[in-house]
């Protein structure tokens, strides 16, 4: 076996490609396994996120946000998002030109359903390479519990509760940089890493990430570097000249939410995260749900820009469990784990090498008992309504169609995502230039909402005049007259 075959740390020997050669059909069944569990949960993944966008439970606009950005690309156009402003260009917000990658998909299926399926897709993905790489780096039943355990984990759930965003595609990316990292394919782990720096201006930290740990593990010690200097390179670059370039401000709109503030003092970022209770809570979420052996591997290196810049961060929203910031880092945790166990076993402490031999079988139940506090479980759908909503949900679907393809409208964030794929939409009151053609207003748990709606349209746009043609279950459409 040569020098480039030979994983991170003592264990099973990994298969050359002579030794697969030899085996014929045998790899082919031996991922079987691995390839039904990124079926299974593709097919979770996609039920529980399908469900709520046909209830349209949107948490946020942003879905609304990446469909109008992939519907740009698939039209061979910028991609433009109208929801943050007239002309605004996706660009300028984040750098994130992966999600052109989604636009022939979006141009044969024009739906905010095409990219929620496009997310399970991905993270299933990135379920099979964890469990293959954990079944032939430990042994195939280990592998198995690794892979559901990984494909439970709260920080990917909470990703697909939070609809769509870019960071599915680093999900599976980093698992696969991982699993090369882990079998020693030095230069395979450098070009995988690359298209990272695609995804979101962030991830270029860790990509010099990945090249620490090259340099870390002794080997390719130049490759190591070149990626370290790439990264922070496209980091910089991406920052400080891509994103403002698109932006409309010509500035980067997050230097806000960075450690400290705009005008940071070291104490401030040195001191803030030891002082957040959450930030604690979270770590502890984190690094517990592998028994916190992940930490003695070098794999963690690939989590700490991530996580400094989180919680270093003077926005709340980025130090908590909520939301899809964890999911990133759930493929380096549980391949983490990986390694762990493997270097355990060499360990001359009897109780370490039990402890981790425990932790794998574990692993799952851990998993489980982390998803029971989150939004997602599959029980509810035991209820018809679960399935269609309920009649709140069918007014928002007469409302859709009330409303014809190819006009300005406005609309709040139940039905805002339907209506990017095939609309020109924009946020309640966005569209302050040009007068929308239509509004499309959800008053459901809007405390305090309007009650004379056609004279709150004319408000958001004076000079216009608008009447409702459409109202149920407290979703009203207004159109404008004359």
């Amino acid at each position: 076996m040569t020098e480039t075959e030979q994983s991170v740390a003592p264990g099973r020997p990994v298969p050359t490609r002579r030794d697969v050669a030899r085996d014929g059909g045998g790899r082919l069944v031996a991922v079987r396994p691995h390839l039904a569990l990124a079926v299974a949960f593709f097919a979770a993944y996609a039920l529980l996120a399908l469900v709520r966008y046909e209830r349209f439970g949107s948490p946020s606009w942003d879905l609304g946000i990446f469909t109008e950005a992939v519907k740009g690309y698939a039209h061979l156009s910028a991609p433009v998002v109208s929801i943050k402003g007239p002309g605004f260009n996706a660009l300028g917000d984040h750098w994130s030109p992966i999600l052109a990658a989604l636009g022939p998909v979006f141009w044969l299926v024009p739906s905010a359903a095409t990219l929620l399926l496009a997310q399970a897709a991905l993270f299933a993905w990135s379920v099979g390479v964890v469990s293959d790489t954990a079944a032939r780096l430990l042994t195939r039943p280990r592998g198995l519990l690794i892979g559901v355990a990984y494909g439970l984990s709260w920080g990917l759930q909470r990703a697909v509760d939070a609809e769509f965003h870019e960071i599915a595609f680093a999900v599976p990316l980093l698992a696969v940089v991982g699993r090369q990292l882990l079998f020693g394919r030095w230069e395979r782990a450098v070009w995988w890493a690359l298209p990272l720096v695609l995804v979101k201006e962030d991830l270029g930290l860790t990509v010099a990430a990945v090249g620490v740990v090259l340099m870390l593990a002794g080997r390719r010690w130049f490759a190591g570097a070149a990626l370290v200097c790439f990264g922070l390179a496209a980091t910089v670059l991406t920052v400080l000249v891509l994103i403002p370039h698109f932006n409309p401000q010509h500035e980067f709109d997050y230097w806000s939410k960075l450690p400290g503030g705009e005008h940071p003092k070291l104490w401030q970022v040195l001191a803030g995260p030891f002082s957040r209770l959450t930030v604690w809570k979270t770590t502890g979420w984190l690094f517990g749900i592998t028994g916190f052996l992940a930490l003695r591997s070098p794999l963690v290196v690939l989590a700490l820009p991530t996580l400094a810049w989180r919680f270093g961060s003077s926005n709340p929203m980025f130090w908590g469990p909520d939301w899809h910031y964890n999911a990133t880092l759930m493929p380096i945790l549980f391949l983490g784990l990986v390694d762990a166990v493997r270097r355990c076993a060499a360990s001359p402490r009897p109780w370490l090498r039990s402890f981790a031999d425990g932790m794998v079988p574990a692993a799952p139940a851990i998993a489980v008992a982390c998803t029971v506090s989150l939004p997602v479980g599959l029980g509810g759908l035991a209820d018809p309504a679960a399935w269609s909503g309920g009649a709140h949900a069918a007014a928002l679907r007469a409302a859709v169609r009330e409303i014809p393809p190819g006009v300005r409208v406005e609309s709040t964030i139940s039905s805002l995502a339907v209506l990017a794929a095939r609309d020109d939409a924009y946020w309640l009151g966005g569209s302050k230039p040009v007068p929308p053609d239509y509004l499309c207003v959800d008053l459901a748990g809007w405390d305090g909402g309007p009650t004379d709606l056609p004279g709150y349209a004319a408000a958001l746009h004076p000079g216009s005049t608008y009447e409702v043609v459409f109202s149920q279950q407290q979703v009203v459409v207004l159109h404008r007259v004359g």
